[in-house]
């Protein structure tokens, strides 16, 4: 028991190791938002892909060992937690402090992640919108402006100026 417990620390802190590398990326992933700098932000999105796989590695190493715990403890599968264990080990009050310990470290830095994360999705839509009013801007450049012209109804003709736009050279 006590050496599923070691592993499950040690997982839990490799965690913690992986999401304190996504919180970088997130920091720089926010530069670069501001920058707009497309070829760096795909960079960081590969590099933050390469993270997440191995993120759901130790996650599923995680639930393999909660459940190898559980069985030695006599729980049901797939109901052992990490809370659950700590309140499980009050007579073990060491690895209770342990496990505690990365615990709240890990729960505090994906908070810091998902704040980052929130803060980059905010930049992304503005981003978006941005790049929207852009382009909404040079199509009606493109569209010159209706002339005030009527035909013998009184309806307008619908005739646009030349878009092309004027010549300063004469």
């Amino acid at each position: 028991m006590a050496s599923l417990v070691e592993e499950l620390v040690s997982v839990l802190e490799s965690e913690e190791t992986l999401y304190h590398t996504m919180v970088g990326y997130g920091e720089e992933k926010r530069e670069v938002l501001i920058r707009a700098d497309v070829p760096a932000l795909e960079r960081i999105t590969a590099l933050e892909q390469v993270t997440s796989d191995d993120l759901m590695s130790l996650s599923n190493r995680q639930i393999r060992i909660l459940n190898d715990i559980a069985i030695v403890l006599g729980k049901n599968q797939g109901e052992m937690t990490v809370s659950k264990l700590i309140d499980t080990l009050g007579s073990q009050p060491e690895i209770q402090q342990k496990l505690t310990g990365v615990r709240d470290r890990l729960i505090a830095v994906a908070g810091e992640l998902q704040h980052l994360n929130d803060e980059n999705i905010v930049l992304l839509r503005q981003a978006i919108e941005l790049n929207e009013f852009d382009l909404t801007l040079f199509k009606s450049y493109r569209q010159a402006p209706e002339t005030a012209n009527y035909d013998k109804n009184a309806c307008s003709t619908g005739s646009r100026l030349g878009g092309s736009g004027f010549d300063i050279s004469s």
